[in-house]
Formats: C-alpha cells, sequence, structure tokens
C-alpha cells in the first residue's frame, strides 16, 4: 500500500492540495473545545479520575489527527485520524461496562475485544459511504442507555442524548457524496463537530459517575451525579 497516495473521499475535497478541505479541517477544532471542556469539569470534580481523563487527551488527539488527515490527506495520515477515533470507542466501552454496570476487568476486557471483532467486521462492509464501520458503536452506545435509563437515570439520558446526536451525525457522514452536486461544501462538516458534542457528552456522563474504588488509589470528591441532565 502506498501510503503517500492521496484520499478524495470527501465533497469539499477537489483536489490533493494541502487547503483543500478548509471546512472539514476546522471543523475538528469542536473535539478541541470539547475536550478542553471536559478538562474543566474534570478539575472541578476533583482532578483525580484518570481514566476520564486518559479519555480527555484522546478526544483532544481526535481534533488533531483529523485535522492533519483533512489537510495532508493521504492514506498515511488517515491513521491519525482513525486510530485515535478508535481508541476512544473501545475505551469509553471498556470503562462504561466497568464504571456503569461494575463488571470485573476481565468480564469487561473480554466483551470489549468481542465488541472490537465485531467493529472490525463491520468495517469490511462497503455500504453507507463508509458509515457502517460506526453502527456497532451507535448500537452499544444505545443499548447502554436503555439499559442504565432507570438503574441510573442521569447517566442514562446523557448516554440516550449522544446516541440520538450520534445517530443524526452518521446521517450526515453518510450523505457527504451524494450532496455533492447540490451543495459542493458537502457535510461531512457536521459529522465533525456533531461527534464533538458526542464525546463531550460521554465525557461529561463518564466524569460525573465517577471511578470505581480500584480504578485508582485516591477515590473522587463529589462524584454523585447532578440532578439535571
Amino acid at each position: 500500500m502506498d501510503w503517500r497516495a492521496p484520499v478524495m473521499d470527501y465533497c469539499e475535497r477537489q483536489s490533493s492540495a494541502f487547503w483543500a478541505e478548509p471546512a472539514n479541517a476546522l471543523s475538528n477544532f469542536a473535539f478541541v473545545l470539547a475536550a478542553a471542556s471536559a478538562f474543566l469539569l474534570w478539575r472541578r470534580r476533583g482532578g483525580a479520575d484518570y481514566p476520564a481523563l486518559a479519555l480527555i487527551i484522546v478526544t483532544a488527539s481526535v481534533g488533531v489527527g483529523s485535522f492533519i488527515f483533512h489537510t495532508v490527506a493521504t492514506r498515511g495520515a488517515m491513521l491519525l485520524d482513525v486510530v485515535p477515533i478508535a481508541i476512544f470507542i473501545y475505551g469509553y466501552f471498556l470503562l462504561a461496562l466497568r464504571r456503569y454496570f461494575r463488571l470485573s476487568i476481565v468480564w469487561a476486557t473480554a466483551i470489549t475485544l468481542g465488541f472490537a471483532a465485531l467493529s472490525f467486521f463491520a468495517t469490511t462492509v462497503d455500504a453507507l459511504n463508509g458509515s457502517v464501520g460506526y453502527l456497532p458503536a451507535l448500537a452499544a452506545l444505545a443499548i447502554f442507555a436503555a439499559l442504565l435509563w432507570t438503574s441510573r437515570r442521569e447517566t442514562g439520558r446523557t448516554l440516550a442524548a449522544a446516541a440520538l446526536l450520534f445517530a443524526i451525525s452518521l446521517v450526515f457522514r453518510t450523505i457527504d457524496r451524494v450532496i455533492c452536486p447540490a451543495f459542493p461544501l458537502g457535510a461531512h462538516v457536521l459529522w465533525h463537530m456533531l461527534n464533538a458534542c458526542v464525546l463531550w457528552l460521554l465525557l461529561r456522563a463518564a466524569i460525573f459517575v465517577g471511578p470505581r474504588p480500584d480504578d485508582q488509589a485516591t477515590p473522587i470528591q463529589n462524584a454523585n451525579e447532578p440532578t439535571a441532565a
């Protein structure tokens, strides 16, 4: 595989020039804002929840990596886009099983590996402009929200809102190439901005619930869930 080969997968990109996707590139700043906002919340909640901090850092790296990909636009640069996204998806999946459902590390890891295998299989399906690979993540998010709706009402509502936004963002990602004749800018920029909101909601939920007692030596303070979503 030629890692320097240009990637012309998006409606906005009409050439291999560095700044051929200004909207797609600049919209990644939303991920940095989401990470910064989550970091401030993390600090206010005690600043000792290190699994959440790791996901905040990954969220910022999603924005940086995607910015590089949408400017350099090569197969090699694509790794800087997809790898941080994958780390966040599987990292949050594992954290959710541990933090929300109180599964042991063995069971949580085993289920996460199975989910990763299913997600990898989904990426091999060439449909919906490449969005099929994200459907397992959407399904997992919806299932988590449903399971938590009564036991952890505020967390369940937050995850449900994240799932709805994620579903809408997938629609925009899917139709990007379809609407090119009518709207040359495309819809991928909305995929970025809505996903930044999704990641912020997920980080917020994790921070408010707080870590398990065995996640770290120092328990987080004031880790009760908020009374409003």
